[in-house]
C-alpha cells in the first residue's frame, strides 16, 4: 500500500515492487502468479480494511446519530489509509478491477449510512450520497487537517439531523 499511496498505481510492477522489497524479480513471482494476480491482492486487501472501518465506526456503541457521524468522520478521515485510497480513486479511473472494487466499497458505505440513517428517522435516500461525497471528497482535500475534516463532516451530519 506503501507504494501505491507514495507512486501511485504505475508503480506496482514486478520490478519495481521487487527493488522496494529488496528482493529478486523471481522471489515476487514466487508469491504471485503475474502483476495482474498482484494488483487483485492489493485490492482485495484495501477492500477488507476499508469494509472493516466501515463497519466498526457504523457499529460501535452509541445512538444511531453518534454512529451516523462516526461513519461520516472515519470515511472523511481515514487516517493512514487516506493516501491509499486517494491512489485506488485514482487508479479506478483507468482499471476495471480497481472500479469494481471502489464501486463495492462505496456502495457498501452508503449503504451503511442509509440505514443509520433510516435509524434516525430520514428516508431520503439522497442525504447517504450527499454525505458520502462530501466524506470522500474532504478526505481528498489535502489543505485541510484531519480534525478540519472532522468537524466539518461532523456538522453536515448535524445539519442533515435537523431536517427531522
Amino acid at each position: 500500500m506503501i507504494v501505491l499511496a507514495e507512486h501511485g498505481a504505475g508503480a506496482l510492477k514486478a520490478e519495481p515492487m521487487a527493488r522496494h522489497m529488496q528482493t529478486t524479480k523471481g522471489s515476487f513471482y514466487w508469491h504471485f502468479r503475474d502483476v495482474p494476480d498482484f494488483h487483485a491482492q492489493i485490492l482485495a486487501r484495501w477492500e477488507t480494511g476499508a469494509m472493516a472501518a466501515a463497519d466498526a465506526a457504523a457499529t460501535e456503541a452509541g445512538s444511531a446519530p453518534e454512529r451516523l457521524r462516526a461513519l461520516a468522520q472515519a470515511l472523511a478521515d481515514p487516517g493512514p489509509e487516506r493516501a491509499a485510497e486517494a491512489a485506488i480513486r485514482a487508479w479506478a479511473a483507468t482499471d476495471p478491477g480497481a472500479h469494481d472494487t471502489l464501486g463495492r466499497i462505496d456502495a457498501a458505505r452508503r449503504a451503511a449510512l442509509r440505514g443509520l440513517l433510516h435509524e434516525t428517522g430520514i428516508s431520503n435516500p439522497e442525504m447517504a450520497q450527499i454525505i458520502h461525497a462530501a466524506a470522500v471528497g474532504m478526505a481528498l482535500l489535502d489543505e485541510t487537517g484531519a480534525e478540519a475534516r472532522r468537524a466539518a463532516i461532523g456538522s453536515l451530519v448535524d445539519l442533515v439531523l435537523a431536517l427531522r
